[in-house]
């Protein structure tokens, strides 16, 4: 197989986002766009260049995150596109073999279309420019072309009224032979309306060398750039569209597939139905036969086999849960570990918490966690039973088949197989209750009488 070097170009400002925030670090399916890019080059065996701006120290952080070998070099000044490859000089000079001309604000470039690319340049061209066919083509370059070879890309603002009707247009990803990206990048110029540096202009300089540069097509939502709000929504919504799809295909069942929204990890397995309104934020794996009911929110957590989820449950935090759990309606989970079989049905929140199997957590129960200084746990054995309303104050431990009652505050650990109360003995007063009203109007007659009404 031939070596490939992917040289991503993520120097861009993003001015048009309106944000402190790099556009290439903008999210799309819980992910920075860089990373999506990083990611599908990764996934084709490239090595990574990745060309950031001044004082991009985030980018970089973010990069080297994903690809700790990347080559990181800096583009200081912005004389456009050719001018931002220069910059991965050492990496370009070392290259083997082939080389991919990548943009990191076009996260949904798919590994489909950089094996044609290879496969194309395998094949005996020199050069390959990805095309595609937008709406509307205006602002882009367009494709001059002949059968199935490319003369010339017209940038924009530099093409001629009949030009600008060719409705095949340059997405920017181009792959080249390493031997003729050394050859023409020094050569290209800057005599252009705008004064830049352009990569496009290679295409003129490897033809006129007679070398044969091809094109391939490549579906227009697939090469969103990413460089306004606007485009990161269309992005996104893109994204979710193949995500969903994805699933669908694998044996999820999505009961309104567009109010499911994924996140870029999300795995789930068969026979899962996902009810309306459920979203998956990062670090979601999820086993076969579960049920997702409507309006959950999901983030950083394990869920079994056969478990049914919500609605309106929300799972966070490093949460495990075990096959057969059952968790039922406004109960929030984090950063703990359920046993097989468990039920927590009703308005809970179990946090910091190991519970074991067979467990039932009535409705109400809340594992009191924080101090305000520190976050202790909750262990709770299996088979054991938690009353409605209880809090159970950390660090305590419940044994296996215990019993808590009822409105307790549980603050020592409570044995195997023992019952514990933790309320106040209740003192009934007959007759008391009409008192407290004539009380209440009282009062509430002498604030008004105060405000002069």
């Amino acid at each position: 197989m031939t070596e490939l070097l992917s040289i991503i170009l993520a120097a861009g400002e993003g001015t048009r986002m309106k944000s402190s925030v790099p556009k290439v670090l903008h999210p799309v399916g819980g992910l920075p766009v860089v990373s999506h890019v990083l990611r599908t080059a990764k996934a084709a065996g490239s090595t990574i260049a990745v060309v950031v701006g001044p004082n991009h120290e985030a980018v970089e952080q973010a990069v080297t995150r994903f690809e700790a070998h990347a080559h990181i070099s800096k583009q200081v000044e912005r004389k456009g596109t050719a001018h931002a490859v220069q910059q991965a000089r050492a990496a370009y000079e070392a290259a083997s073999g082939h080389i991919l001309v990548l943009y990191a604000d076009t996260p949904l470039v798919t590994g489909e279309t950089i094996a044609e690319i290879t496969e194309r340049l395998d094949g005996g061209a020199d050069v390959v420019v990805v095309g595609f066919r937008p709406d509307n083509p205006s602002g882009y370059g367009r494709l001059l072309t002949e059968g199935s070879r490319v003369l010339a890309i017209r940038e924009h603002k530099d093409a001629s009224e009949e030009e600008r009707k060719i409705g095949l247009c340059n997405s920017g990803i181009m792959g080249f032979r390493g031997d003729t990206l050394r050859s023409v990048i020094d050569r290209i110029d800057n005599k252009n309306a705008k004064g830049e540096y352009y990569l496009t202009d290679a295409i003129e300089l490897a033809a006129g060398d007679k070398k044969r540069v091809d094109f391939i097509e490549a579906d227009a939502n697939e090469l969103v750039g990413v460089d306004n709000r606007v485009k990161l929504a269309e992005a996104e919504a893109t994204f979710q569209e193949f995500k969903r799809i994805e699933a669908m295909e694998n044996g999820v069942t999505l009961r309104d597939p567009k109010s499911t929204w994924f996140s870029w990890d999300t795995e789930i397995g068969r026979d899962v139905t996902i009810f309306p309104n459920v979203v998956f934020g990062p670090g979601v794996k999820i086993a076969d036969n579960v049920e997702i009911r409507a309006f959950c929110d999901i983030e950083d957590a394990i869920i079994g086999e056969g478990s049914s989820i919500g609605p309106f449950a929300r799972i966070r935090g490093g949460a495990e849960l075990g096959p057969d759990v059952h968790l039922g309606n406004f109960v929030e989970v984090k950063k703990s570990k359920i046993g097989a079989g468990t039920k927590a049905g009703h308005l809970s929140y179990l946090g910091d918490a190991e519970i074991g199997s067979k467990t039932n957590i009535g409705a109400g129960t809340i594992t009191c966690n924080y101090d305000g200084v520190n976050k202790d746990k909750t262990i709770i054995g299996d088979n054991a039973f938690i009353g409605s309303n209880a809090s159970l104050v950390a660090p305590v431990t419940i044994g296996n088949g215990a019993y808590t009652a009822s409105g307790s505050v549980i603050t020592q650990d409570v044995p195997d197989d023992a019952l514990a109360f933790g309320r106040a003995r209740q003192e009934t007063k007959p007759g008391y209750a009409p008192k407290l009203r004539e009380l209440a109007l009282a009062k509430k007659a002498a604030k008004l009488a105060a405000k002069g009404k």
